[in-house]
């Protein structure tokens, strides 16, 4: 018995150190944010709900920027209770229709005077077409956020020093943009199965890290920085477009060993939105808490650039 308990206790203290290692390195800005206005997209659960609650703990007044109503509100709810702060607000957001990103736009700079960090964490994976017949990963992705991050630009220029955070994701590696593709289909990629879903979830994410890559770019000189980042492999509801089967058996026990908490998957985010001293790595991308070097294809100027052209054109922004 006295073996037993001892190999328990050593396969107990494994497990923790192996969880500690799992979760990753810890923001460790101190930096207070009173006075300051925060949005964050896609708010209602996950890390942008753990991301939403840590801004709010440090002073700032967070608008959860959510396409569901009544799950936003119920987040709001949420957030104030876990954070201490009543100054949070729900701020109906819907990256699938350009229209309510422009309603949402003009709305918040309407009633908010302020705007210091904006943080593009919304994000899906799943097959469909937007309002505007895109593909749904591509136009909630990236579109929606592109657009809504041109329409705010200005107020974060009257605000600056300002940020710009947008979580991308490691699949960015495994990316690719086929424009002919994008022209004839709206989307960077065709298919159904769950592969098909990942490479083009993938297509999307490399197009949030030259989004970055570019946007740094044009804000040279603006005192707004902005940063794209890799939450590392966390345990969200993107989980619940899976094969409820596969979820089941296989996602959950490995989520349940190697993948983080959602408390720890928003680490990055708030070393980008939060961290002194990174200015000079606007445009860069992040994992861990750390700028990270971007493989060839995610710093290729010419293909920023043409995304970004692309991008207005079907934004309705040009």
């Amino acid at each position: 018995m006295t073996e037993l308990l001892l190999i328990a206790g050593i396969c107990i203290a494994v497990l923790i150190i192996f969880r500690r290692f799992v979760s990753g390195e810890k923001c460790k800005s101190k930096t207070k944010l009173h006075g300051k206005t925060v949005i964050v997209t896609g708010s209602n659960t996950g890390i942008g709900k753990a991301t939403a609650v840590e801004l709010a703990k440090r002073g700032a007044r967070v608008i959860l920027a959510c396409r569901n109503q009544v799950r936003g509100e119920v987040a709001a709810t949420v957030v104030k209770r876990e954070s201490g702060s009543k100054n949070v607000a729900f701020m109906q957001l819907d990256l699938a229709s350009l229209k309510s990103v422009r309603s949402f736009a003009e709305a918040f700079l309407k009633t908010e005077d302020r705007l210091d960090i904006l943080i593009n964490n919304a994000g899906i994976s799943l097959h469909g077409t937007t309002e505007d017949g895109l593909g749904l990963m591509f136009g909630v992705n990236h579109i929606g956020h592109f657009l809504l991050t041109n329409l705010l630009l200005d107020r974060l220029k009257e605000c600056a020093p300002s940020r710009i955070v947008t979580v991308a994701s490691y699949l960015h590696n495994f990316g690719k943009l086929d424009f002919d593709c994008l022209r004839k289909h709206k989307e960077f990629g065709l298919g159904e199965s769950y592969i098909d879903t990942i490479k083009i979830y993938s297509h999307s994410k490399l197009c949030n890290v030259l989004f970055t890559h570019e946007l740094a770019k044009k804000l040279q000189g603006s005192n707004v920085t902005c940063y794209s980042l890799h939450p590392g492999a966390v345990d969200t509801d993107l989980a619940r477009y899976m094969n409820k089967t596969l979820r089941r058996f296989v996602y959950r026990p490995i989520a349940a060993l190697f993948f983080k908490d959602v408390e720890a998957g928003a680490q990055t985010t708030l070393h980008c939105a939060l961290q002194e001293g990174i200015e000079s790595l606007s445009g860069r991308y992040f994992s861990n808490c750390a700028v990270q070097k971007g493989s060839a294809k995610a710093q290729d100027d010419a293909l920023a650039k043409k995304l970004w052209e692309v991008s207005e054109t079907l934004s309705g922004l040009s």
